[in-house]
């Protein structure tokens, strides 16, 4: 066995030290408080009378068990509680002070204020363990080699345990967003999770190696450990109050008496084998604790994030509503303003013939633009209350698409255009309504008739392509610029090259984008500025119902 002989002991290192040395585990600060919380549960809940040594992180919801098992009554046992920052202890003093109440037998702590325990520790008379359960902070050098470690140790003549853990100096930081699942919902149930947050952030959030053991030789050597940095290091041990005019504080050396005396009496226990079957049973406890708490919270959780995402989504459709509203109040206002225009200036008693012909066309085609724009916003708002897409129908593009291409070849011809197309007839039939695809044919087939000069050409071609039927519709006219045509679906947008027909109400191709979405389709576009453009629409290939449900 290995000896430590320096000054400044290191509990850790001493448990690493053994013949047979424990195994060691990486934790994170969360799981260390999970394991000190279930042992000192373990001494409340079965009132096991005992001596504890502690020095765990610093925060209020580190020693919350610790002062839950220091108030405990009924039993004699001793609290002795380490810290490198006086300041830890100067504000758990505060706190009772801010309380405006002594503290109570139980909740002592003991530095020589009460006058009749310290009388008793200097007599060394061993009733202040029966009628005092204090705490006592004792204040550790900062270079101590514990300034980076952190222990639970219990003792009692019957059970002995010991919770060790250092902080390597290079481990990496254990951030929130890599702590299990399981450890946030301990923090969680804590309800204390900003405490936590705050006192890990000073520990900086280091993962941690660690030891649990129930050896006996083990515990006594990390005891023998503190009482030679109590005798040879002195820390300080700090008076409750500094405005106290009261006796000496006790000394290290004082409480190391206190403790070897306390331990020379014995206290009366369960037996060691008992006590750690019920600390196994008090960690299966709260493990099934936490299973419980991490899906409830994991539901919430969920629940949480699915209405925020509602919620934003909500917000986000009453900005288009409101966007929309604006756009569309504007898009009434112009046609009316240039009819109000033309029909003050017809009221002229000197306006010529060809000059008023020239403003009953513009009033007649600003009155086909009004139109337009109602009937194409009436549209957009029967397509709200759309169908659900499992109950399209199934549709052959032979039955729709001929038909609608055959009522625009007049105007093609009349324009010099060359309309033509090839719609195979044993394509399988689409899931689509039918007065969608007209819609959808009509609006592409208007758009490239309208902007392919004379002598050009538009096709209008079919095929399938895996579950979809793609349905071409290409023009050699003027074409898109790139910097457009990610704006083309856009509402109220129209292409800025359209010189020759203005009267269009820019919803033509956001009415073909709302319809394909409504049936599980989509569209692209491909351009070139004077070359013409190519509009592909997918549409998806019908499946019967029944056919899906047995798949």
């Amino acid at each position: 066995m290995t000896s430590t002989s320096t000054s400044d002991v290191s509990l850790y290192e001493l448990a690493l030290h053994q013949e047979l040395p424990p195994s060691t585990v990486q934790i994170s600060p969360t799981t260390l408080k999970s394991m000190s919380d279930s042992l000192l549960q373990v001494l409340i809940d079965q009132k096991i009378s005992a001596i504890v040594w502690a020095k765990l992180p610093r925060g209020e919801v580190w020693k919350e068990e610790l002062e839950r098992y220091a108030k405990l009554e009924g039993i004699p046992k001793a609290i002795y509680s380490f810290t490198t920052h006086r300041e830890e202890i100067e504000d758990t003093i505060a706190a009772y002070s801010l309380a405006d109440q002594a503290p109570s037998e139980s909740e002592a702590i003991v530095t020589g204020e009460t006058d009749p325990l310290t009388e008793q520790l200097r007599n060394g008379q061993t009733q202040v363990f029966s009628a005092l359960t204090p705490i006592f902070f004792v204040q550790l050098p900062l270079d101590s080699n514990l300034r980076r470690e952190y222990f639970l140790i219990v003792w009692s003549t019957s059970f002995q345990a010991g919770l060790f853990a250092h902080r390597p100096r290079t481990a990496q930081p254990a951030k929130l967003s890599e702590m299990t699942p399981t450890s946030l919902d301990l923090l969680s149930s804590y309800g204390q999770i900003s405490q936590l947050l705050e006192s890990t952030a000073q520990e900086r959030k280091q993962l941690l190696m660690a030891i649990y053991s129930f050896e006996p030789e083990l515990i006594q050597r990390s005891r023998q450990g503190l009482e030679q940095l109590m005798a040879e290091l002195q820390p300080v041990v700090l008076p409750q109050s500094t405005t106290s005019a009261s006796p000496a504080s006790p000394t290290a050396t004082d409480l190391v008496q206190q403790w070897q005396r306390l331990m020379a009496e014995g206290v009366s226990g369960s037996t060691q084998l008992a006590t750690i079957g019920n600390l196994f049973a008090k960690h299966l406890q709260l493990q099934e604790e936490l299973s419980v708490r991490s899906s409830t919270y994991r539901k919430q959780a969920e629940q949480a994030e699915s209405l925020r995402l509602q919620n934003d989504e909500l917000m986000h459709t009453i900005r288009l509503k409101d966007e929309f509203l604006s756009n569309v109040g504007q898009e009434l206002r112009t046609p009316l303003t240039t009819i109000k225009t033309a029909l003050s200036l017809l009221a002229s008693p000197t306006l010529k013939p060809p000059q008023r012909q020239r403003y009953m066309d513009l009033i007649a085609k600003e009155c086909d633009r009004q139109s337009s724009l109602i009937t194409s916003l009436l549209d957009l708002v029967h397509l709200e209350r759309a169908v659900d897409q499992t109950s399209l129908p199934p549709l052959r593009l032979s039955d729709v698409v001929p038909g609608v291409v055959s009522t625009y070849q007049p105007v093609a011809q009349e324009k010099g255009v060359r309309l033509a197309y090839t719609i195979p007839e044993g394509l399988p039939p689409v899931a689509c309504m039918t007065n969608w695809l007209k819609q959808i044919v009509i609006n592409l087939l208007h758009n490239g008739i309208k902007f392919t000069p004379r002598g050009g050409q538009v096709w209008v071609r079919a095929k399938q392509q895996g579950d979809y039927v793609q349905l071409e519709i290409r023009d050699t006219g003027i074409g898109i610029a790139p910097s457009e045509i990610p704006k083309i679906f856009d509402r109220f947008y129209r292409v800025r090259q359209s010189t020759d027909d203005s009267s269009g109400a820019g919803l033509g191709l956001t009415i073909v984008q709302q319809l394909l979405l409504h049936c599980g389709g989509s569209i692209s576009v491909k351009s070139k500025l004077g070359e013409g453009s190519t509009f592909n629409v997918l549409l998806p290939v019908y499946q019967n119902p029944s056919e899906q449900s047995i798949g």
